[in-house]
């Protein structure tokens, strides 16, 4: 169990700028043991490269990155010796089988008792004997979920953890980070799959254009997010007796379908829609992506993720 007492992961005024607005400004985040940390953005937000610095992969421009205590680029073996790492883009060495990754990895850190990768290749169906280059992109994601949570790390960074695995594979994952923050990790997730960071997060950080833009409880973002719906009308005739009466230019044809994009009150919208023949009403929640950019509407930046 980890010290809960100060924040195991820390970035204060992280500054790394590449020019031409990409990398990171003034990135403050903190994560406590025992706390998921979501870290959310569209690609090119830099997410990866807040991540990489937290490895000691980058050295700050500006600002501090600590893990532990630790100075994430001064002191990078005391800090990846109790960090584990699951990258955006897996890195396994495709020539060899799973079974020698593993062995490898575990010899690097020094790892004599090899039982929990055992219990996680039992948890993940991982085949030892397959080589890596022949492996399907969710087994190589296995693979790399194994080596990143074998050593019982203090600390975790995931980034896009479940890509590639299957609906029961993400159920496994999900239940095994929640069990490494009952034991007290600290873990920093980025993903853009809302019922993933739903279920496995406390708090999220919002980053664009390589700045947090807003830190929140988990139901703070439920009750910013919306429903969008989509209205079938009972003909075309309908439809465009609809769109006058919010003036709007009725479509040309046949079409009958109206969707509804950021929807707050159900009950209004019901009320209006008694007034119309209509043939079917469907609803989906907005993903995590469209409340994003519900949220921080502008250009998207270019560069990294």
């Amino acid at each position: 169990m980890v010290n809960a007492s100060a924040a195991a992961i820390c970035a204060r005024g992280l500054t790394k700028d590449y020019g031409r607005g990409r990398g990171v400004f003034d990135v403050n985040l903190e994560v406590a043991a025992g706390e998921v940390l979501g870290f959310l953005g569209p690609n090119g937000a830099g997410k990866t490269v807040t991540m990489r610095h937290l490895m000691g992969f980058i050295k700050p421009q500006k600002g501090t990155v600590e893990i532990l205590g630790h100075d994430c680029f001064r002191e990078r073996p005391r800090v990846q010796a109790r960090l584990g790492y699951l990258p955006g883009e897996n890195v396994c060495m495709k020539e060899m089988t799973a079974r020698s990754f593993l062995d490898l990895m575990a010899g690097m850190r020094g790892l004599r008792d090899r039982s929990r990768m055992r219990e996680l290749v039992d948890v993940f169906d991982l085949d030892l004997g397959a080589r890596i280059g022949g492996m399907s992109k969710g087994n190589r994601q296995k693979v790399a979920i194994v080596a990143a949570f074998m050593a019982r790390p203090d600390v975790l960074l995931l980034d896009e953890p479940t890509s590639g695995l299957d609906p029961l594979m993400q159920e496994r994952f999900l239940d095994l980070v929640e069990e490494e923050r009952t034991r007290g990790v600290a873990i920093l997730l980025s993903s853009h799959i809302f019922e993933e960071v739903g279920r496995a997060c406390d708090r999220v950080a919002f980053i664009r254009a390589g700045r947090v833009a807003m830190t929140c409880t988990m139901d703070e973002v439920r009750s910013m997010r919306s429903r969008g719906y989509t209205i079938e009308f009972s003909s075309a005739r309908e439809r465009s007796r609809w769109e006058l009466a919010h003036g709007n230019e009725p479509a040309k044809g046949e079409a009958r379908g109206v969707e509804l994009r950021d929807v707050r009150d159900v009950n209004a919208l019901i009320r209006e829609l008694s007034f119309y023949d209509v043939a079917s009403v469907t609803s989906r929640e907005q993903t995590l992506e469209e409340l994003f950019l519900h949220l921080y509407e502008g250009d998207e930046p270019s560069g990294q993720r």
